[in-house]
């Protein structure tokens, strides 16, 4: 009996080295990721703390300087703000203070400078400031121009306005007057404009006609220096009624933080 042929095993060389395994590119991705995040946070909170220690200087030398209380103050500094620390310049400064005394009048205080030295010992490059003023803070700065009529004092539009009596023959007649502001000379200047008389709108030909050299207190501008209240370095420039607040313009001069003269007050010309 002849037994059936078995299946023999036949064995393959094969010298090429085995598979490499590929290795996942996921986890270098993620870790560099998490670098990039872990460092930008590092930044951040070094940026942050520079940004509010520079800010909160700020704030400490209005009050020590002018007497702003610090939270009445808001103080920005735009754009990074360490690599302005290294130059030694900041780029462009906010400031912004509610209730502001000034010598004689309060308001709210609007300041942008650019190209501010880190310390005060150079020129600005630019800047410019605004003072709004209310009705009632506007009442009292104008309580000191003689016979003006303060306690009528309002505001509509673009206009201040007030009530003068005319006294004609004892009889007092009541004249509405819509005034415009502006500057001269370091000056706010309120010139009339318009007129009412008993509800009535009239010019200033037709109330001269009407009772003569009576009408002059309504007819004649009305002026009182602001330049006397502020450093010489800040030049009026406009003046204007918006939103119910008279906003003074001012120029500053570069030089304000190294002139001394330019820190001492104003005068009117």
């Amino acid at each position: 009996m002849t037994t059936p042929p078995q299946d023999v095993p036949i064995l393959y060389w094969d010298d090429a080295p085995p598979p490499r395994r590929k290795r996942r590119l996921w986890p270098w991705i993620v870790s560099l990721v998490l670098v990039i995040v872990l460092f930008g946070g590092a930044a951040f909170a070094g940026e942050w703390l520079a940004r509010d220690l520079v800010e909160r200087g700020v704030r400490g030398a209005l009050a020590s300087e002018l007497g702003v209380p610090a939270d009445q103050a808001e103080v920005q500094v735009e754009g990074f703000v360490i690599p302005q620390l290294i130059s030694g310049r900041f780029d462009e400064v906010r400031i912004e203070a509610q209730d502001v005394s000034l010598q004689g009048f309060t308001g709210d205080v609007n300041v942008t400078a650019r190209g501010v030295p880190l310390t005060a010992d150079g020129p600005l490059d630019s800047a410019e400031a605004s003072v709004a003023l209310d009705q009632e803070q506007l009442r009292t700065l104008l309580a000191g121009v003689e016979g003006f009529p303060e306690e009528s004092l309002g505001l509509s539009g673009t206009d201040v306005t007030i009530t003068v009596d005319l006294n004609v023959f004892g009889v007092a007649i009541p004249v509405g007057v819509g005034l415009t502001p502006s500057a001269a000379g370091g000056a706010l200047v309120l010139t009339p404009a318009s007129f009412t008389v008993a509800g009535a709108s009239a010019d200033a030909e037709g109330l001269r006609n009407q009772f003569g050299a009576v009408a002059d207190v309504v007819l004649q501008p009305w002026q009182v220096c602001i330049a006397s209240s502020l450093p010489a370095g800040l030049t009026l420039t406009d003046v204007a009624v918006a939103e119910q607040e008279v906003v003074a313009h001012f120029d500053i001069a570069s030089g304000i933080l190294v002139d001394s003269t330019l820190q001492d007050p104003g005068v009117c010309g």
